[in-house]
């Protein structure tokens, strides 16, 4: 069984992800102009080389083994970007556009995300932005993996944790809450004493936003009425819109939420911050489009009602 990857015959891989993607041997070989023995004895090659049957042969039908599953799996990973790379040369005589992977934990909100990355749409060259979503755990994997450049997130690597990774400051702005025209009249006169009794729409317990506000609460000795807690921003904006309760958002944003999603402003908790950070591989910012994101970034979260919110 073959260990290194110089040893792996690509040529043969291709021919056993052919004849799988064809549905047999004998179409594979008519799509590829060769003969069956040539296509089918390179195949066994493959297995031969990897240890392992690929093929369950005691059917008439082409079946793959767990193990042929497996390597179809890679295979696809494999050829696709082997045709991505050949369609991105073709007709680029002199310029390839640069791109960016970034990834954005689930929670960080969709129309602060779209502010920073909006940066890339006025870069003086081509960007192709690669746009991942999951949770923080796994972006952490994939960021010190490579397979990505910079994470966007509202939360910090802990200094502590043993991941070569580092965090870059973005800026930071103020909480608001918005509802619906009914509720925010009814909330607006005594915000934010009103959230004690007020039914309550907020982003999970495990994420920095909700444990700022948490603290907050129990500051100010709240024991919020909570109506429902979302994962995903973009959701909790949805039945804050019909109308369930009213819900927290960054300042920055809060005038697009509120065209958005048609709703009012209720209030804003100065004191209570969103932070957002930049988090890399690489102790110095390397990326040309996450240089240009971090120095925009401050004057897009500036909050420009600073100096009007309203506090206990």
């Amino acid at each position: 069984m073959i260990e290194r990857l110089q040893d792996l015959n690509f040529l043969h891989l291709f021919y056993f992800w052919m004849a799988v993607r064809q549905g047999s041997i004998t179409a594979a070989c008519d799509h590829l102009h060769l003969s069956q023995p040539t296509v089918s004895a390179q195949i066994k090659k493959l297995e031969k080389s990897l240890g392992h049957q690929l093929f369950d042969r005691t059917g008439r039908d082409l079946k793959l083994t767990e193990v042929g599953g497996t390597v179809m799996e890679y295979a696809d990973v494999i050829f696709s970007t082997g045709r991505e790379m050949l369609g991105s040369l073709r007709g680029l005589p002199s310029e390839k556009a640069l791109r960016l992977n970034v990834g954005v934990p689930m929670f960080v909100p969709k129309l602060i995300t779209y502010r920073l990355l909006e940066v890339v749409l006025k870069f003086p060259e081509p960007v192709q932005i690669n746009y991942h979503e999951a949770s923080m755990e796994q972006l952490v994997d994939d960021l010190v993996r490579h397979r990505l450049d910079v994470l966007i997130s509202d939360q910090p690597i802990p200094s502590d944790n043993k991941i070569n990774s580092f965090n870059h400051p973005l800026g930071d702005c103020a909480i608001a809450f918005c509802a619906v025209e009914s509720l925010a009249q009814q909330l607006r006169e005594d915000f934010p004493n009103s959230l004690r009794d007020a039914p309550l729409l907020l982003p999970s317990p495990n994420t920095a936003f909700r444990r700022n506000l948490d603290r907050w609460f129990d500051q100010h000795d709240i024991c919020p009425k909570i109506v429902a807690q979302f994962d995903d921003s973009a959701m909790l904006k949805e039945f804050g819109s019909g109308g369930a309760g009213i819900f927290p958002t960054p300042a920055a944003v809060v005038d697009r939420v509120c065209r958005q999603y048609g709703v009012e402003l209720v209030g804003t908790l100065d004191e209570v911050r969103s932070h957002f950070f930049a988090i890399t591989a690489q102790r110095r910012l390397i990326h040309p489009v996450v240089v240009a994101i971090s120095e925009e970034a401050p004057k897009i979260l500036l909050d420009m009602r600073k100096g009007n919110s309203l506090t206990e």
